[in-house]
């Protein structure tokens, strides 16, 4: 069973500043491409939804940086959902460096959506759609789920930064 959706992407120069590695604001960005690709790939039954009346307000945004990465570095953008209440959902996101069958966790993100209905002058919350909360179940943060800590290969348990890992 996955434990988590996962959006691979490849860095472009376009995504990095003068000095060569990524601006920071492209990884808020790929949450909301690893999101927007969840909802086509799992739930596309909420895509006409979102054609009606259906809003998702991203409501708190954020990434803890770890290591820098540069223009060709192949990325996983993991996805698990962290918390899911009536009518928002938490997210986690791992975004995991993949180069010569090692994984390094590179920055590790959260993001928090309110589910909205109405007008624009006039939303108010609304329940997680049932097909939503369906397609998320799989990627539920459990005690049994990876903690997300990477630094590992096919024959090399992960570590943390902090377990002394480089």
């Amino acid at each position: 069973m996955e434990q988590y959706y996962e959006y691979r992407h490849l860095v472009g120069f376009e995504e990095t500043n003068l000095v060569g590695n990524v601006y920071y604001v492209n990884y808020l960005r790929w949450q909301g491409r690893c999101r927007e690709m969840f909802l086509k790939d799992r739930a596309a039954a909420v895509l006409e939804d979102l054609r009606n009346d259906l809003k998702l307000f991203t409501l708190k945004c954020e990434c803890e940086y770890m290591v820098e990465i540069g223009a060709f570095d192949e990325l996983s953008i993991r996805m698990r959902l962290e918390d899911l209440t009536q009518t928002q959902i938490g997210f986690a996101f791992d975004y995991v460096r993949l180069r010569d069958d090692m994984e390094v966790l590179v920055a590790r993100g959260r993001q928090r959506i309110a589910c909205m209905r109405g007008p624009n002058t006039d939303t108010k919350p609304t329940r997680v759609p049932e097909v939503l909360r369906a397609a998320l179940a799989p990627y539920a943060i459990t005690s049994s789920a990876p903690a997300g800590n990477y630094v590992s290969s096919a024959a090399t348990p992960a570590k943390t930064p902090a377990d002394g890992a480089s």
